[in-house]
């Protein structure tokens, strides 16, 4: 007796369509612009201090392995911890929010109130939790010597260009760092998430591009050793912080969210 044919598995790809991973960003923006102003604030300078881990970690790698090529290699592969801690945890990271909640305003102009609030306090926590970060790294015992002046050298060469060149190293930070996002948002596991995010933020910091809230760290490093004048960070902050919203806003969050709604048309 013959046996019968087992049925055919159809079998459907898990990989999330555009329309279905801005759904997703939508509803992230959502949730972040009901958070209140003090659970904001929170998140925000938590998100700044484990930013800090991206200097951090490279600075103790180069402490013990030196700074020959290789070495200077090895240490960059360890500078996404701080965006991996971050992103993971859920903590607010400003250049994140450069996506989700612009979704929202692209959709409806009403949220651009609560945008402007979300954007001032995650920013304002950020930078914060980054120099209490600074402050301990720097003046306390907590690093040797060698890894402290490696977070130091790292925050002076961060400070190596102009205005011009602060903000459009930013543009590539911030359109690297929103696509972390949008792409996180695409993932359906953890180890997915994290992948995503190691593989993107390596190419940031090893290209050495501006991060507005990342870099502070190193650079707010210098600054409370005495090694750069707070005027200079200041500066330098002001347009890597204008490059990363160009890049984030431009070319991720308008150009996905147009990609979608051009396909709804058609």
């Amino acid at each position: 007796m013959p046996q019968a044919r087992p049925k055919e598995v159809e079998l459907k790809s898990t990989r999330r369509s555009a329309s279905e991973i801005l759904e997703t960003v939508a509803r992230n923006g959502r949730e972040e612009l009901e958070r209140s102003t003090h659970a904001l604030a929170f998140s925000g300078f938590a998100g700044g201090f484990a930013m800090g881990l991206t200097g951090l970690s490279v600075a103790v790698v180069r402490a013990a392995l030196g700074r020959d090529p290789v070495s200077e290699f090895i240490a960059q592969l360890f500078y996404p911890m701080g965006f991996i801690a971050v992103v993971i945890g859920r903590a607010q990271l400003f250049t994140e929010n450069t996506l989700y909640p612009v979704v929202l305003v692209f959709d409806n102009p009403r949220w651009i109130r609560n945008t402007l609030r979300l954007w001032s306090v995650v920013f304002a926590c950020n930078v914060l939790g980054a120099l209490v970060f600074a402050l301990i790294a720097e003046r306390t015992s907590a690093l040797n010597p060698k890894a402290a002046q490696e977070l130091v050298d790292l925050g002076t060469s961060a400070m190596s260009g102009n205005a011009s060149f602060f903000f459009w190293s930013g543009i590539i930070g911030g359109w690297l760092i929103a696509l972390v996002a949008w792409m996180v948002s695409a993932s359906h596991f953890t180890i997915g998430q994290i992948a995503v995010v190691w593989l993107l933020t390596f190419i940031v910091g090893i290209g050495g591009f501006s991060h507005c809230i990342a870099t502070s760290g190193e650079i707010l490093s210098a600054v409370v050793t005495g090694n750069l004048r707070a005027g200079m960070y200041f500066h330098w902050l002001l347009f890597a912080t204008l490059g990363n919203i160009v890049g984030g806003v431009t070319i991720v969050t308008l150009l996905n969210y147009g990609q979608v709604h051009a396909g709804e048309h058609e």
